[in-house]
């Protein structure tokens, strides 16, 4: 297939200062769980998305000194010279395909808890940190402001040794000691470092321009800058100090990097913000600036890529989440494959590798962390090991990426669903508030399979041990799901919940198949997700009177590690959804149920019908029934092995088509990371 000449303008190169990228895609900055901690899988992360076209890749925050140390946040380091190689072997893999290598270099003062360099953090003004930590920032001086510039200038020096050929400025979304003193909340300095914008903006000249003159003569110099900080007139606004800023220094870097506010506006999921909702706050860039620019937005239509370049609002079509959903997304546009690109659902599961310290996951890419771990590619797999069959009972997505997978490697395969749609629980919950995006899971995966004539798929099919052995598959993958439970076992109640014969509760498998009850409805949130979020949404909605109750201190109290916890309960507030935290639900009768404070036991009432998010169950009868009428050859793998996320659930999927018929793996079946010592370990 050919390149429509539609996306020609895509693949254009683009001068840097003294670099040219080879085309317009261009892989922002992102965090990614691995960094310094896991610097193989990192550098083969990286390594893949220039081997699928993404002409520039760069790393996530790269620490520049002790001082701003943001362990154990498993990040990027360039202390001293040390620190060099893991990034060497990264810029390697980038250029090994002709892209690009950035490196974002950062000093996160008060955003830092220095718990591993145990030094006090550095700040414009004596602040409290940015954590609940009982620590504060001292202001810094002007000696500490000479420093700083060093410490810069000596990481921009290293960075070009290490091989980058782009090296950043880094003054967005407040997590520099750069963006604090810009911040009229956080710099409330009376010298010529404080006060005027100018002023605030000192040292982001001042360091950017040590960076032109340390590195510029064979680096680009980008500028990551929020021009939005969504507080309005105490912060930088698009049309306020934002532009002023970037209008002021507009020609001074090669590059400006230009998003909005903190990481979870920057990053907004799809329940919240559609794709492209940036471009109303930097489309003014290009009309102030005649350096390229670069902007995100969720982007995953080259139409809609198309339409930006040639409207004047970005040169660079920048990308994070959708580089880890499709690392081949270029490459599938210059090859005429459209319909072959994995589009990021705005989940953001990806986020929540980079918050426990974890090589990142991705629900529409299994094989994200897993490309030096397990030598995992994204586009390619092992051919079939032998001419067998296969039989995969369920199309959710742990049996679609299974199909899809085992379908690519040239196994015949048999997709058995007892539903009228493919998708499995992803077709169900599309049809929630704000997770449409979702869909693609399945639509994806669906639309692979249909281009296999080795797959063929068959629905409204309930199958039975019988059908199973009269089909004689040579394997057989039980991916039938899970449901909600009943009884109120779960992670507060694990013996569950006391309720009286009669009264019937409810479940969010009622609300997802179309009941609507009458009366209140009391949901009780014990998975802590967003399951009992959408689920309230969706019932208000409807003009249904809800209450919200949760053993835990706030709501979905989980979606801090995907960037949405705030969002969840503002938006379950302004909409009249009655909230209840640190309530735990002690004991349903019909038409009310007893809430008991989780500090003191007090007992208070509430009248309602409950819905219980608790807990699911695996619906495994079929798996057993397999094993016990002696069926060979059979894995249980997604929810109906064990219910989690549909991340988990694609993920194991893979994993099946991967391993099946290779050898058994050995004890820990990865590559790991291992320490060395140091040679000056004391006797």
């Amino acid at each position: 297939m050919t390149r429509d000449p539609r996306y020609d303008i895509l693949f254009e190169p683009v001068k840097i200062g003294p670099v040219t990228a080879r085309n317009r895609f261009y892989q922002v900055p992102h965090c990614n769980g691995m960094g310094r901690v896991y610097p193989s899988t990192m550098a083969a992360m990286r390594r893949t998305k220039a081997e699928g076209g993404w002409a520039v890749i760069c790393t996530e925050e790269v620490e520049i000194h002790p001082s701003g140390d943001h362990s154990p946040w498993c990040g990027g380091r360039l202390w001293d010279d040390r620190d060099i190689p893991y990034l060497a072997r990264m810029c390697d893999g980038i250029h090994e395909f002709g892209s690009l290598a950035g490196c974002e270099l950062n000093h996160a003062g008060q955003m830092c808890n220095n718990d591993y360099s145990r030094m006090v953090q550095l700040a414009p003004s004596h602040m409290p940190i940015s954590s609940i930590a009982p620590k504060q920032a001292r202001a810094m001086d002007k000696q500490d402001i000479r420093e700083l510039r060093r410490w810069h200038r000596e990481a921009a020096l290293r960075a070009r040794k290490a091989g980058f050929d782009i090296v950043y400025v880094y003054a967005g979304h407040q997590l520099s000691t750069i963006s604090h003193f810009l911040s009229r909340q956080r710099n409330h300095r009376t010298d010529e470092y404080g006060g005027s914008l100018e002023n605030r903006a000192r040292l982001f000249r001042e360091i950017l321009e040590d960076t032109k003159d340390a590195v510029g003569d064979t680096c680009g110099v980008a500028v990551r800058f929020a021009v939005d900080d969504m507080i309005g007139e105490p912060g930088f606004t698009a049309g306020g100090e934002g532009r002023d800023l970037i209008e002021m220094m507009a020609e001074i870097p090669d590059l400006w990097d230009v998003n909005i506010a903190t990481w979870e506006h920057d990053s907004a999921t799809s329940r919240f913000k559609e794709s492209g909702f940036q471009e109303d706050f930097i489309r003014f860039v290009k009309g102030v600036t005649t350096k390229p620019v670069v902007g995100v937005g969720r982007y995953t239509s080259p139409d809609a890529m198309v339409s930006l370049v040639k409207g004047g609002v970005l040169d660079f079509i920048g990308a994070a989440r959708p580089s880890i959903a499709d690392p081949f997304l270029p490459r599938k546009v210059e090859e005429g494959r459209i319909e072959d690109i994995r589009e990021c659902i705005g989940c953001n599961i990806c986020v929540s590798g980079d918050h426990s310290f974890t090589p990142m996951r991705c629900t529409q890419n299994p094989t994200k962390g897993e490309e030096w771990r397990k030598g995992w590619h994204p586009e390619r797999i092992a051919p079939k090991t032998a001419d067998e069959s296969v039989l995969i009972v369920g199309a959710g997505p742990a049996g679609l990426e299974a199909a899809r997978a085992l379908g690519q490697r040239g196994y015949a395969v048999t997709l058995a669903e007892a539903g009228s749609q493919l998708g499995g629980r992803v077709t169900k919950e599309r049809q929630l508030p704000g997770l449409a995006e979702w869909g693609r899971v399945a639509d994806y995966r669906t639309y692979q399979i249909s281009q296999m004539a080795n797959v063929e798929t068959f629905l409204e099919s309930h199958v039975t041990t019988e059908m199973v052995r009269e089909l004689a598959p040579d394997h057989v993958a039980v991916a039938t799901g899970s449901h909600w439970r009943r009884d109120g076992v779960g992670r507060t109640n694990m013996n569950g919940i006391s309720i009286a014969g009669s009264c019937g509760v409810l479940t969010p498998d009622d609300i997802i198949g179309g009941l609507k009850p009458e009366g209140p409805v009391i949901i009780f949130d014990d998975e802590h997700y967003y399951m009992a979020g959408v689920i309230a949404e969706k019932l208000v909605q409807e003009g249904v009177d809800v209450t919200y109750v949760t053993a835990s201190t706030e709501v979905s109290t989980w979606t801090h590690h995907t960037l949405e916890q705030h969002f969840v309960q503002t938006r379950m507030m302004k909409a009249g959804i009655k909230v209840r935290t640190a309530q735990n639900l002690s004991a349903v009768r019909a038409g009310e149920a007893d809430l008991a404070c989780i500090y003191t036991d007090e007992i208070s009432t509430l009248r309602g019908t409950v819905l219980l998010a608790t807990m699911r169950l695996p619906d495994d009868a079929l798996y057993y029934e397999l094993l016990e009428a002696g069926v060979e050859n059979v894995k249980v793998i997604g929810d109906a092995h064990a219910p989690g996320t549909i991340a988990a659930a694609v993920y194991e999927g893979h994993q099946y088509a991967r391993e099946l018929g290779e050898p058994p793996t050995e004890a820990v079946p990865f590559e790991r990371e291992l320490v060395s010592l140091s040679e000056n370990f004391p006797i």
